[in-house]
């Protein structure tokens, strides 16, 4: 479903469209600051699973190889099995200090305190601005505050170091559609799917916006 923005929310909207406007073609290929409202219904956006599996050194490789089993999974539990592994491998870093700070944002969040997990994840990208699990937490949290033209702006910063990241890209769609741009959320959607064709509720979305965007089969 999607939500559209009344008209004394334009100049919002302005500033979505530069937002929007600056993340690279290759990527798309106020409530209480001191609480997180709850999830907009049926629109989570994909988060690593509570348990993620140890993972080797050689993250580069390793990506490319799980992405490949990701597309080539030939049923549902294998592919979280692969999901997982390629959370593992985004959620690592090398300091210690930033693995500490986002064990805490995490804590933060999950205890409703906003104000907290915001300036935890702050400090993370400041340590490590090449992160990108970092500023893919913090859109995150800033899309549950309904703030989207932060949460773009650090999904256009998730997509630009790695652009097969499937729950930025998924995150992308729903900020687009809930600000009523479908053709755009249809093609971030679809992008997602290219590189995860696992997404749950996604393949109904694309469906959906298909019919809306492109119109039906005769």
């Amino acid at each position: 479903m999607s939500l559209r923005i009344p008209v004394a929310r334009n100049c919002r909207i302005a500033v979505l469209a530069a937002v929007i406007a600056a993340v690279p073609a290759a990527a798309l290929a106020q409530n209480d600051p001191r609480v997180i409202p709850p999830p907009k219904a049926q629109k989570k956006l994909p988060e690593a699973p509570a348990k993620l599996p140890k993972v080797g050194a050689d993250r580069t490789r390793g990506l490319d190889f799980l992405f490949g089993a990701l597309k080539a999974a030939p049923d549902e539990a294998s592919a979280k099995h692969v999901e997982a592994r390629i959370w593992a491998l985004w959620m690592q870093t090398p300091s210690d200090t930033a693995a500490l700070l986002m064990m805490r944002a995490k804590a933060a969040m999950d205890a409703q305190k906003a104000d907290v997990a915001m300036k935890l994840l702050d400090s993370v990208i400041k340590l490590r601005p090449d992160y990108i699990e970092a500023w893919n937490r913090r859109a995150t949290l800033y899309y549950l505050k309904n703030d989207y033209t932060r949460s773009l702006e650090d999904i256009r910063q998730v997509l630009i170091r790695e652009p097969r990241h499937f729950g930025a890209l998924a995150g992308l769609g729903m900020i687009m559609q809930d600000i009523g741009d479908e053709k755009r959320a249809l093609e971030a959607f679809r992008k997602a799917l290219a590189v995860n064709p696992h997404l749950e509720k996604v393949p109904e979305l694309v469906k959906s916006l298909t019919e809306k965007v492109e119109g039906r089969d005769i």
